[in-house]
């Protein structure tokens, strides 16, 4: 998806080359806009990532959620960066444990799931699912993902093709359900599987060398999961992350993106079950793993 970039109207109809030359300033113009959603990672706790975007051209700066507060100002002191807003995605502490500290010191605006808002400390503003969220000249989509906990939302920025999806989506995984139902959370996860192949998942935590076990335990027929699975352990190995990835290497590796695999299915002893029941029982699988 593109953003609509408006401009003023000629007062006499345009030539041919006119219009060429008119297109030509559309598409560049659409191109750096693409580019200026500036995206700072940081590790925090013992596994989370907190993740610090950024829009140049109106200097409004988000955190996706609040693990620890002291990672994210290092980062923006760093970045030299001012707190604008805090975008959660959902209630646990360590996703909103930093919300009131700062709130408090940088008195920036706390966006979160009208869904959820008791349990989101500051919230101000309150979103839910298909809602758009103005982030400076970036536009977000929200998405209702509930399945992890009720009211976890995730935010997808189409220009920028990238999602903040909190515990909702993992790479090679998706989140325990301690509130939702399977049906629930298979329905969330459609959401995310449906956007553009092309776009970046930025998760909150760095559970992937532990997922591809799994996965490889469920699909060890799957070739881009075994390959995906060597290259995570080279970048573990080197203390590199392994996320961001996007939809499309989670469509193909992520089992719990692929309960219509024939393989998966065999394995769990389902052939042709509804995809509901497949996806259950490999979270299932998952949580005895």
């Amino acid at each position: 998806m593109k953003m609509a970039i408006s401009l003023p109207p000629t007062k006499r109809a345009e030539s041919h080359r006119e219009k060429n030359s008119y297109h030509l300033r559309q598409r560049k113009l659409t191109v750096k806009t693409m580019a200026t959603l500036e995206v700072h990672q940081i590790p925090c706790l013992s596994d989370n990532y907190g993740y610090l975007i950024h829009d140049p051209e109106t200097g409004v700066t988000a955190t996706i959620d609040t693990p620890e507060v002291a990672p994210v100002n290092a980062a923006l002191a760093e970045k030299g960066w001012e707190l604008t807003h805090i975008l959660n995605t959902h209630h646990h502490f360590d996703h909103a444990g930093g919300n009131l500290e700062l709130k408090k010191q940088w008195n920036c605006l706390i966006v979160g799931s009208r869904d959820d808002a008791d349990r989101i400390p500051g919230i101000d503003v309150k979103v839910g699912d298909r809602d758009t969220y103005q982030f400076g000249g970036h536009e977000a989509l929200v998405f209702d993902v509930s399945g992890h906990t009720i009211g976890h939302i995730a935010y997808y920025f189409p220009d920028a093709e990238k999602l903040f999806c909190g515990d909702a989506l993992f790479a090679l995984g998706c989140g325990r359900l301690f509130e939702g139902s399977p049906a629930q959370m298979w329905t969330s996860l459609q959401k995310l599987a449906a956007l553009p192949d092309a776009t970046g998942v930025y998760c909150a935590h760095e559970y992937t060398q532990a997922n591809a076990a799994f996965a490889l335990s469920v699909e060890p027929q799957n070739n881009d999961l075994q390959q995906r699975s060597r290259e995570i352990d080279d970048l573990r190995a080197r203390g590199l992350p392994t996320v961001p990835s996007s939809i499309g290497l989670e469509k193909a590796t992520n089992p719990f993106l692929r309960p219509m695999s024939k393989d998966l299915q065999a394995n769990l002893n389902l052939q042709g079950a509804d995809l509901v029941e497949v996806f259950a029982e490999t979270r299932r699988r998952k949580d005895s793993f």
